[in-house]
């Protein structure tokens, strides 16, 4: 028996990065009544640095379709009436150089800590 506590884990869950300080999260939750429903959550780090802050919508599977024309119907409508020439894959491009460069120290972290281990078992062989 899960007392309730399965329900509330995402059955799949996708994060999107948004910069240093925004994180979108999009999970699929199961329902008492073994149905699904989507919660959209958007986290931002607190300037003062002491946690997050996090707003949820709950989205049913009665609104989906009319949420996605909406959502898309407004989006288009600010690419092509509002900001025609604004280049919306600008942030795309930024977005994927600074994974690729996090990535990048991640790696010469690991390899800075690789070349740390040996000098000291090469000090320690004296």
């Amino acid at each position: 028996m899960d007392n309730g506590r399965n329900r509330f884990e995402s059955v799949y869950s996708k994060k999107v990065r948004a910069g240093k300080r925004r994180t979108y999260f999009f999970d699929v939750r199961r329902t008492k009544g073994e149905d699904f429903y989507l919660t959209l959550t958007e986290s931002t780090k607190r300037f003062n640095g002491d946690g997050y802050e996090r707003h949820k919508i709950f989205l049913y599977k009665e609104d989906f379709n009319r949420f996605i024309e909406a959502l898309e119907q407004t989006v288009n409508h600010i690419k092509t009436e509002l900001m025609p020439d604004y280049d919306y894959d600008e942030f795309t491009r930024r977005h994927e150089e600074y994974e690729a460069r996090r990535a990048e120290e991640e790696a010469n972290k690991g390899e800075e800590s690789k070349e740390d281990t040996e000098m000291e078992e090469d000090d320690i062989s004296w």
